[in-house]
């Protein structure tokens, strides 16, 4: 079943929770709504179940409107963070519920509930649970009971609020993949709603990023994480160093040095977003496109070491290299290097709105002979560097 959100809008007295969402979801996909607490994603899951009535706007489901539906005549299946499995009742009867409440021209014998709960805990690896109650199950555990009994009555819409966010990291790694398992075994529209954006890109066919009750972004993840639309998805997707200052095209000037951007961005005073592994570090300059820093902390463990560098003006920043080339660098607390931005690995470049400075951070005002950059304060880099790296 496909799902058509169009021009959905929703308040809570006089908070605008949802502004006009309007989202696809195609036959078959797995669609993540990512964002922060508060930004409308839980609301937007309930209109399209029916279990909230949107002010304005309509679902359309496989092309018909379902605005006015009831909850069980959307052929949905929620399933809740916190589970919501009857306490009184084993894991077999939780899983059979649905089967058993369906009116009884649609309900099926209890030769074809026996057997259909016991393929579903099966399927949720959980066949040898059957007999327990929901309090002798793990988190994990009933989670994966209350997925099954989502999926009983043969939704043909799976909708997840926050499924994996009462569980601890590890568990929380194997549900992952189990439930993208699942979806690919099963083949049913689902769409969950999280605010762990490692979780999203790592389960989802398409991303739908939102903030504040609109919708920022919606792409796949590579297309979100690579190409992100607004600041606010630059900043929330994934780690980012945020640096401001005067932005010219190609170039920008963070605290009176010069850095590589992606060309043709637009000028004027704004914020560079870096993501730590576009970071490049040497231990020798050899570009007017590097500024020196000083290593203030290293995190080797991983495949990946992660190192806390001290700009020359003045700002702690973060950069991500391999294990290979960390020994090539030969670097370790205290060593002064340099470092410079690869435009075409992750650093995104932003205007702010009618050219205002987006802080109070010092934007460069004028060149210094010999094609250094001068900050507000009118100190040269070079004297800011001399000040770091000797203290």
């Amino acid at each position: 079943m496909s799902i058509a959100v169009r021009g959905v809008s929703k308040r809570f007295k006089s908070v605008s929770v949802l502004d006009d969402i309007n989202i696809d979801v195609a036959a078959g996909e797995l669609v993540a709504l990512l964002g922060p607490s508060g930004s409308g994603k839980t609301t937007l899951l309930r209109v399209i179940a029916g279990l909230e009535i949107a002010d304005q706007g309509s679902i359309l489901l496989d092309g018909e409107d379902a605005t006015s539906r009831p909850v069980k005549e959307r052929g949905v299946g929620f399933v809740f963070q916190h589970y919501a499995l009857f306490r009184h009742m084993s894991v077999f009867e939780n899983v059979a519920f649905g089967l058993r409440v369906k009116p009884r021209k649609s309900r099926p014998s209890e030769e074809d509930i026996e057997s259909k709960v016991r393929d579903l805990l099966e399927l949720v690896q959980l066949d040898a649970y059957a007999d327990r109650y929901p309090s002798q199950l793990s988190g994990g555990q009933r989670q994966r009971i209350a997925l099954a009994r989502a999926l009983a009555v043969g939704p043909r819409v799976l909708l997840l609020d926050e499924p994996f966010g009462a569980l601890d990291a590890k568990v929380r790694q194997d549900l992952r993949r189990s439930l993208r398992d699942l979806h690919d075994d099963l083949g049913v529209t689902t769409v969950f709603v999280t605010h762990d954006q490692e979780e999203a890109l790592e389960l989802a066919d398409r991303v739908v990023l939102m903030n504040r009750g609109v919708v920022e972004q919606a792409g796949s993840p590579q297309e979100v994480y690579e190409r992100p639309a607004t600041p606010f998805v630059c900043n929330f997707l994934g780690d980012v160093n945020v640096l401001q200052g005067r932005i010219e095209q190609d170039t920008a000037f963070v605290g009176g040095i010069a850095l590589a951007i992606p060309a043709n961005a637009a000028s004027g005073d704004g914020v560079v977003y870096v993501r730590p592994h576009a970071l490049d570090i040497r231990t020798t300059r050899d570009s007017r496109y590097q500024f020196a820093a000083r290593v203030v902390h290293v995190n080797s463990a991983g495949s990946i070491v992660k190192i806390e560098l001290l700009a020359e003006w003045g700002k702690t920043i973060r950069a991500e290299v391999t294990q290979e080339r960390f020994r090539q660098l030969g670097i370790q607390r205290h060593s002064d290097v340099f470092v410079s931005t690869d435009p075409s690995a992750g650093v995104f470049a932003h205007v702010s709105p009618g050219g205002a400075s987006p802080s109070s951070a010092p934007a460069a005002e004028g060149r210094q002979p010999g094609g250094g950059h001068l900050g507000a304060s009118g100190v040269a880099y070079s004297t800011v560097k001399t000040n770091l790296l000797t203290s």
